[in-house]
């Protein structure tokens, strides 16, 4: 036990000291407030000044509308701002059309617009005229509205930067509100008469539990917790994987390996470093955890001032529980795996790409997520959640979509972590005789030849 605790303090006091572990700590939670705070923030701020444009409306009926639609920034489909998950959505969504359509919303104003007169001039000698002041500087872009455009409903935008999707969406946008109303105009249609009867349907979702009690009301906040914490246990697995990798292939090249053989046993060895690492990772989630509080009481609140809606999901005391037990199997699991490929190569290159088929059965269990987030008791997801190599993700997303019995919590837990010492055992096997071999990569029966010989 001495000899576990001795190598467990030197894995563990190496790695904290280190350069590399004081910036991760610190880039965490500034990376956290980066995805979350700052963009909320950033569609906020107005660069430069007013967009500059022209109207060119060949049709002659339009202009007004589509002037007071853009200045105005209409929403065509809900007066009020988003709330609850749609609130979310926009705000946290990584799609580059909804992040658009979001910041477009929130820039309104910085438009002047100017009405260009054909006065008999063809239409092309409009248009030269409008490039050469676009190349001038002196206009930003201009829209072509066609004579047919009521009928055919297609308009031309030309512009200096073709590809300000804030922009183009925008306009796309307010312009075919503007025909819309002009269209029910000519059909003798009330507008706000339309408006009210199109007013979208406001729905709230409620959860009932297995006692058939009626929760509170579900925001949509579960949604994004699911992915928020699949994705930390994902980075936590990688990130400490790849150091346990490091060190054992670092140590077998110093043959720092020999000497420690000579004291240690090598299941004794392999789980001081396993166990010294994993506490590196929990010092560095204890202090992310508090950047979390931090977040949760400052950040919000900040969010919120800016004008977007988010609401922290309750979180259970069982749910981080779950959310460490969880944590620890998966790390535990890969890891070992990484420190058995460690043994087996001679470089960082090899275990590198010996290590892909890892990373592969990880991501796998990522991808099986977005299948069991939509049947999260269904036998498929049963089955996905006891497989050990998949249960750190699989059975987090039951739980917080919709937590099964904790039976099957348990069972997953027994059996992952039976896995994982049946897994430390035959890796320690492997791990002696591999970290004492120098010169070519071992081969698979050369592996299963070293546990039958260990």
């Amino acid at each position: 036990m001495s000899k576990l605790l001795a190598v467990i303090k030197r894995e563990y006091v190496e790695r904290v000291r280190t350069k590399m572990f004081l910036v991760l700590t610190i880039l965490g939670p500034f990376m956290l407030a980066i995805f979350t705070v700052v963009p909320g923030l950033m569609v906020t701020i107005k660069t430069g000044g007013p967009t500059r444009l022209a109207i060119v409306d060949q049709s002659g009926r339009l202009y007004e509308r589509v002037r007071k639609s853009i200045l105005e920034n209409k929403d065509d489909e809900e007066d009020s701002a988003p709330t609850g998950a749609d609130a979310q959505v926009e705000a946290m969504n990584s799609n580059i059309q909804d992040r658009s359509r979001a910041a477009a919303r929130r820039i309104s104003g910085t438009y002047t617009i100017e009405k260009v007169d054909l006065a008999g001039r063809s239409i092309e000698d409009v248009q030269r005229e409008l490039n050469l002041r676009i190349s001038k500087d002196q206009l930003d872009g201009y829209i072509v509205l066609p004579q047919e455009i009521l009928t055919n409903g297609k308009a031309e935008f030309y512009g200096r930067n073709a590809g300000d999707v804030f922009t183009r969406n925008e306009l796309g946008r307010q312009l075919s509100q503007a025909v819309r109303e002009q269209r029910m105009a000519d059909e003798n249609i009330s507008e706000s008469r339309v408006r009210e009867l199109s007013k979208p349907v406001v729905m709230t979702t409620k959860p009932i539990n297995d006692k058939g009690e009626v929760g509170a009301e579900d925001s949509g906040g579960g949604f994004f917790l699911v992915f928020i914490l699949g994705f930390m246990i994902y980075i936590t697995i990688i990130m400490y994987g790849q150091f346990i990798l490091g060190a054992v292939i670092e140590e077998k090249e110093t043959r720092v390996i020999e000497v420690l053989f000579s004291s240690v046993r090598s299941f004794t060895l392999m789980m001081g470093k396993l166990i010294g690492v994993s506490l590196v990772a929990l010092t560095q989630y204890a202090i992310w955890g508090l950047a979390f509080a931090a977040f949760t009481l400052y950040g919000i609140g900040m969010l919120e001032s800016s004008g977007i809606g988010f609401k922290m999901p309750p979180l259970p005391f069982a749910m981080f529980v779950y959310f460490f037990l969880f944590l620890l199997l998966g790390y535990f699991l890969y890891a070992t795996l990484y420190a058995v490929i460690g043994s087996m190569v001679t470089t960082a290159q090899e275990g590198g790409m010996l290590a892909m088929p890892v990373l592969f059965t990880l991501i796998m269990g990522f991808y099986l997520s977005f299948v069991i987030i939509r049947s999260p008791n269904s036998t498929f997801a049963i089955w996905a959640s006891m497989i050990p190599f998949f249960a750190p993700i699989t059975m987090m997303v039951r739980i917080v979509t919709q937590t099964p019995p904790f039976w099957q919590i348990a069972l997953s837990l027994l059996i992952g972590f039976a896995t994982v010492v049946a897994l430390v055992w035959l890796a320690s096997r492997i791990y002696r005789v591999g970290m004492l071999m120098y010169g070519k990569r071992a081969t698979i029966p050369e592996v299963f030849r070293w546990i039958r010989q260990a």
